[in-house]
């Protein structure tokens, strides 16, 4: 578990099939730079937690909730590229939840548990060029652009570059 001022990253349960259809999963703009389709159906968002909850157990994923309400409103996690070299894998929440800080939060907490658990010494950060909310994050935290790589949307075969950031921590 990974907890910031107003946020809890914590492991699915399948409770939170309903909140994360309703306040993330089924809409477009939470999926708009993301790898993933939206979930039309409740039936569908069921069998999507199940799918969450088998794949947080093998990796350092996570749903987020917001303190106040209890709700499940995102989802984010890390990885482990080399030896004390971690990625974030992605930092989503449902358009409510947009322009609110929880993004800063989410990334500082990420960083700090992977200082805390791992004695990561870098961490690294990506956002699609487009997404100009997520590159404005990587510079506010003082990141430094590494690369930027042509790649097509998967969804709608539409053309961005992928920009991936540093931080030496």
């Amino acid at each position: 578990m990974i907890e910031t001022e107003r946020l809890i990253l914590d492991k699915a349960k399948f409770s939170d099939w309903a909140e994360m259809y309703h306040n993330v999963w089924s809409h477009p703009e939470s999926a708009r730079y993301m790898e993933w389709t939206i979930t039309t159906s409740e039936e569908a968002a069921k069998i999507r937690i199940m799918k969450t909850i088998a794949f947080q157990k093998e990796h350092d994923s996570y749903l987020v909730y917001e303190k106040a309400s209890g709700m499940a409103i995102g989802f984010s996690g890390v990885e482990k590229i080399e030896p004390y070299i971690y990625q974030e894998i992605g930092i989503c929440l449902g358009p409510d939840f947009v322009g609110k800080g929880f993004g800063r939060q989410i990334l500082q907490g990420l960083i700090q548990y992977c200082k805390e658990q791992f004695d990561a010494r870098e961490f690294i950060y990506s956002a699609r060029d487009e997404n100009n909310a997520s590159n404005r994050l990587a510079k506010s935290f003082g990141f430094s652009l590494i690369s930027s790589t042509a790649e097509t949307d998967c969804k709608d075969g539409h053309p961005y570059n992928l920009l991936q950031y540093h931080l030496k921590l």
